[in-house]
Protein backbone atom coordinates (compact mmCIF):
# COMPACT_ATOMS: atom_id res chain seq x y z
CA UNK A 1 0.00 0.00 0.00
CA UNK A 2 2.81 2.42 0.95
CA UNK A 3 4.61 1.11 -2.65
CA UNK A 4 1.20 2.33 -4.47
CA UNK A 5 0.20 5.38 -2.81
CA UNK A 6 2.75 6.39 -0.48
CA UNK A 7 3.24 6.83 3.30
CA UNK A 8 1.08 8.77 4.48
CA UNK A 9 -1.67 8.33 2.11
CA UNK A 10 -2.03 5.32 3.77
CA UNK A 11 -3.80 4.68 6.93
CA UNK A 12 -3.11 2.81 10.21
CA UNK A 13 -6.40 1.50 9.76
CA UNK A 14 -5.98 0.73 6.03
CA UNK A 15 -3.50 -0.83 6.91
CA UNK A 16 -4.86 -3.15 9.53
CA UNK A 17 -8.36 -3.86 7.35
CA UNK A 18 -5.41 -4.99 5.22
CA UNK A 19 -3.41 -7.59 7.28
CA UNK A 20 -7.25 -8.87 8.45
CA UNK A 21 -7.24 -7.14 11.79
CA UNK A 22 -10.37 -6.27 12.82
CA UNK A 23 -8.81 -4.03 15.56
CA UNK A 24 -8.00 -0.74 13.74
CA UNK A 25 -5.57 0.16 16.34
CA UNK A 26 -3.51 -2.99 15.68
CA UNK A 27 -0.60 -1.32 13.62
CA UNK A 28 -0.26 1.41 16.60
CA UNK A 29 -0.01 -1.53 19.40
CA UNK A 30 2.04 -3.55 17.78
CA UNK A 31 4.42 -0.75 15.93
CA UNK A 32 3.58 2.57 17.20
CA UNK A 33 4.27 5.51 14.76
CA UNK A 34 3.74 4.94 11.01
CA UNK A 35 7.67 6.07 11.39
CA UNK A 36 8.08 2.96 13.77
CA UNK A 37 6.31 0.81 10.76
CA UNK A 38 8.71 2.07 8.09
CA UNK A 39 11.75 1.35 10.47
CA UNK A 40 10.41 -1.92 11.26
CA UNK A 41 9.44 -3.20 7.04
CA UNK A 42 13.60 -1.20 6.09
CA UNK A 43 14.93 -3.32 9.32
CA UNK A 44 13.29 -6.85 7.94
CA UNK A 45 14.16 -6.24 4.58
CA UNK A 46 17.95 -4.78 4.92
CA UNK A 47 19.00 -8.20 7.37
CA UNK A 48 17.85 -9.92 4.27
CA UNK A 49 19.86 -8.03 1.87
CA UNK A 50 22.65 -7.62 4.72
CA UNK A 51 23.26 -11.48 4.29
CA UNK A 52 23.92 -11.16 0.37
CA UNK A 53 26.18 -8.80 0.99
CA UNK A 54 28.19 -10.67 3.12
CA UNK A 55 28.43 -13.25 0.65
CA UNK A 56 29.41 -10.89 -2.14
CA UNK A 57 32.17 -9.16 0.44
CA UNK A 58 33.15 -12.78 1.16
CA UNK A 59 34.04 -12.83 -3.07
CA UNK A 60 35.45 -9.08 -3.35
CA UNK A 61 37.65 -8.67 -0.42
CA UNK A 62 41.26 -8.54 -1.51
CA UNK A 63 39.74 -7.10 -4.69
CA UNK A 64 41.63 -3.92 -6.40
CA UNK A 65 38.73 -4.42 -9.29
CA UNK A 66 36.04 -1.41 -8.46
CA UNK A 67 33.25 -3.75 -10.46
CA UNK A 68 33.94 -5.84 -7.66
CA UNK A 69 32.42 -3.51 -5.26
CA UNK A 70 29.90 -2.58 -7.36
CA UNK A 71 28.49 -5.84 -7.58
CA UNK A 72 28.51 -5.47 -3.61
CA UNK A 73 25.95 -2.36 -3.80
CA UNK A 74 23.60 -3.68 -6.76
CA UNK A 75 24.06 -7.72 -6.77
CA UNK A 76 22.63 -7.85 -2.80
CA UNK A 77 19.71 -5.46 -3.78
CA UNK A 78 18.71 -7.16 -6.62
CA UNK A 79 19.24 -10.57 -5.54
CA UNK A 80 16.86 -9.59 -2.77
CA UNK A 81 14.19 -8.41 -5.01
CA UNK A 82 14.17 -11.60 -7.26
CA UNK A 83 13.77 -13.73 -3.89
CA UNK A 84 10.73 -12.29 -2.89
CA UNK A 85 8.80 -13.31 -6.22
CA UNK A 86 6.63 -11.35 -8.45
CA UNK A 87 5.65 -8.91 -8.00
CA UNK A 88 7.96 -7.16 -6.05
CA UNK A 89 7.05 -3.97 -3.94
CA UNK A 90 10.08 -2.91 -1.79
CA UNK A 91 11.88 -1.07 -4.37
CA UNK A 92 9.24 0.94 -4.72
CA UNK A 93 8.27 1.53 -0.86
CA UNK A 94 11.76 2.71 -0.54
CA UNK A 95 11.41 5.17 -3.41
CA UNK A 96 7.97 6.58 -1.84
CA UNK A 97 9.92 6.65 1.66
CA UNK A 98 13.11 8.15 0.18
CA UNK A 99 11.37 11.53 -0.22
CA UNK A 100 10.30 12.66 2.84
CA UNK A 101 12.84 14.00 4.99
CA UNK A 102 12.21 12.20 8.05
CA UNK A 103 11.53 8.90 6.83
CA UNK A 104 14.68 9.83 5.00
CA UNK A 105 16.60 9.58 7.66
CA UNK A 106 15.60 6.51 9.07
CA UNK A 107 16.40 4.54 5.76
CA UNK A 108 20.12 6.06 5.71
CA UNK A 109 20.04 4.63 9.77
CA UNK A 110 18.94 1.72 9.01
CA UNK A 111 21.25 1.30 6.10
CA UNK A 112 24.25 2.62 7.66
CA UNK A 113 23.83 0.79 10.69
CA UNK A 114 24.46 -2.72 8.36
CA UNK A 115 28.40 -3.56 9.27
CA UNK A 116 28.18 -5.37 5.30
CA UNK A 117 26.70 -2.22 3.54
CA UNK A 118 29.50 0.09 5.53
CA UNK A 119 32.49 -2.50 4.75
CA UNK A 120 31.49 -2.42 1.09
CA UNK A 121 31.43 1.22 0.53
CA UNK A 122 34.77 1.13 2.07
CA UNK A 123 36.00 -1.52 0.03
CA UNK A 124 34.27 0.67 -3.37
CA UNK A 125 36.19 3.92 -1.86
CA UNK A 126 39.83 2.39 -1.74
CA UNK A 127 39.44 1.02 -5.36
CA UNK A 128 37.79 4.20 -7.09
CA UNK A 129 40.32 6.43 -8.47
CA UNK A 130 40.80 9.90 -6.92
CA UNK A 131 38.18 12.12 -7.34
CA UNK A 132 37.78 15.59 -5.56
CA UNK A 133 35.52 15.02 -2.59
CA UNK A 134 32.45 16.97 -4.03
CA UNK A 135 32.67 15.03 -7.02
CA UNK A 136 32.87 11.73 -4.92
CA UNK A 137 30.17 12.31 -2.89
CA UNK A 138 27.77 14.04 -5.62
CA UNK A 139 28.24 10.94 -7.47
CA UNK A 140 27.77 8.28 -4.75
CA UNK A 141 24.35 10.54 -4.11
CA UNK A 142 23.66 9.77 -7.75
CA UNK A 143 24.53 5.77 -7.44
CA UNK A 144 22.20 5.20 -4.20
CA UNK A 145 19.02 7.08 -6.34
CA UNK A 146 20.29 4.92 -9.81
CA UNK A 147 20.05 1.45 -7.64
CA UNK A 148 17.02 2.71 -5.83
CA UNK A 149 14.96 4.56 -8.80
CA UNK A 150 15.97 1.62 -11.21
CA UNK A 151 14.63 -1.06 -9.02
CA UNK A 152 12.00 0.81 -8.02
CA UNK A 153 10.80 1.05 -11.74
CA UNK A 154 10.85 -2.01 -12.88
CA UNK A 155 9.17 -2.95 -10.05
CA UNK A 156 6.57 -0.80 -11.46
CA UNK A 157 6.79 -1.90 -14.95
CA UNK A 158 6.66 -5.76 -13.64
CA UNK A 159 3.86 -4.59 -11.69
CA UNK A 160 1.62 -2.76 -13.81
CA UNK A 161 1.78 -4.54 -16.92
CA UNK A 162 2.66 -8.23 -15.66
CA UNK A 163 3.97 -10.59 -18.62
CA UNK A 164 4.99 -7.06 -20.29
CA UNK A 165 8.69 -7.55 -21.61
CA UNK A 166 11.18 -5.29 -19.24
CA UNK A 167 14.76 -4.71 -20.93
CA UNK A 168 16.06 -7.27 -18.66
CA UNK A 169 13.54 -10.45 -18.11
CA UNK A 170 15.21 -11.49 -14.48
CA UNK A 171 16.44 -9.54 -11.70
CA UNK A 172 20.00 -11.60 -12.17
CA UNK A 173 20.19 -10.32 -16.08
CA UNK A 174 19.32 -6.58 -14.63
CA UNK A 175 21.73 -6.46 -12.33
CA UNK A 176 25.27 -6.25 -14.86
CA UNK A 177 23.31 -3.31 -16.60
CA UNK A 178 22.80 -1.88 -13.52
CA UNK A 179 26.48 -1.98 -12.53
CA UNK A 180 27.55 -1.35 -15.53
CA UNK A 181 26.01 1.92 -15.42
CA UNK A 182 27.39 2.32 -11.92
CA UNK A 183 30.65 1.37 -13.33
CA UNK A 184 30.74 3.94 -15.64
CA UNK A 185 29.61 6.95 -13.39
CA UNK A 186 32.24 6.19 -10.91
CA UNK A 187 34.87 5.92 -13.46
CA UNK A 188 33.81 8.68 -15.70
CA UNK A 189 36.36 11.78 -16.56
CA UNK A 190 35.38 14.74 -14.31
CA UNK A 191 34.97 17.51 -16.41
CA UNK A 192 36.02 21.33 -16.06
CA UNK A 193 34.52 23.21 -13.18
CA UNK A 194 32.20 25.43 -14.24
Amino acid sequence: MFAEHGVYAVSNRQVSEAAGQGNNAAVGYHFGTKADLVRAVARRHAERIEVLREQALATATGSTDVRDWVDCLVRPVTGHLAGLGSPTWYARFCAQVMTDPALHEIMVEESMALPALRQAVEGLNRTLPDLPPEVRAERGQIVRLLILHTCAERERERALAEGTPTPRATWAEAAPGLADAILGLWLAPVGPSR
